[in-house]
């Protein structure tokens, strides 16, 4: 891929080495990654979501692997999404629970829900042992465009009501993405990862922006599967975004 910044600098991109894959424990994995070191790289972070892209921290990256293209890029157009069944009906149940959208930076709670996340949904995943500075680089970054969604029980006589979920949201011109969300494990019946997609969504309705960005949607895989359950979804072929198929599976490649 050949780009260019505004000031017409060359934009360097570079493929790593092989890695274990983490999706398929089996297979090894290469990403695709925008110069760690480019000075641009916050300004250049929201185009390159459009070109498939996602963040980890400091580091934009697409997978990139050889024989492989199992990780589809995709995305929600907003204007035109439309909840099914179960996601208002999640919705419902959670009508109970408050919302709000802070600064990126660490608090105490929100360090100690993602530690019983991380235990309970990574544990000997290479994850569960982050401290507060992991948490930090992988979250936050130095260039940081996130925000962090707080979902809450009710507060009483003006209290702040439990932290339930954070979302992890990056706010661009082209739409809002999705780094992360991690949540009460022990508060599984009210599906807090979906609840936390529809209430990014209705925040990047509100807010005129076109798209959430989803990251990858792997076929087959468990844990990506709830994302095809978003409709409309588009997916990027490698040079454009394309709508799905009827059920968000059919028209992928």
């Amino acid at each position: 891929m050949a780009a260019h910044g505004d000031n017409n600098e060359e934009l360097r991109l570079f493929q790593t080495g092989e890695h274990a894959c983490g999706y398929w424990p089996e297979r090894q994995a290469r990403d695709l990654v925008l110069d760690p070191q480019d000075r641009r790289l916050g300004a250049l972070y929201p185009m390159a979501l459009t070109w498939g892209f996602r963040r980890s921290g400091d580091l934009v990256y697409r997978p990139h692997c050889e024989g492989c293209r199992a990780c589809v890029p995709v995305r929600i157009p907003v204007a035109r999404f439309n909840p099914d069944r179960s996601q208002r009906r999640c919705l419902a149940h959670n009508a109970d629970l408050d919302y709000r959208i802070l600064p990126a930076e660490r608090t105490e709670e929100q360090f100690a829900l993602y530690q019983r996340y991380l235990q309970h949904r990574h544990l000997h995943g290479g994850m569960d042992d982050h401290g507060p500075h992991e948490f930090d680089q992988f979250l936050i970054g130095s260039w940081s465009h996130g925000r962090f969604m707080e979902i809450r029980t009710p507060g009483a006589a003006g209290k702040r009501g439990q932290l339930l979920a954070v979302a992890v949201t990056d706010v661009t011109e082209q739409g809002l993405s999705a780094v992360y969300t991690f949540f009460d494990p022990e508060q599984a019946k009210r599906s807090l990862g979906t609840y936390a997609i529809l209430q990014q969504i209705a925040w990047a309705q509100r807010n005129g922006l076109p798209h959430l960005y989803l990251g990858y949607w792997i076929n087959g895989h468990r844990k990506m599967d709830y994302k095809r359950r978003f409709h409309p979804l588009e997916y990027f072929d490698g040079k454009r975004w394309m709508p799905g198929g009827q059920d968000n599976a059919d028209g992928f490649p």
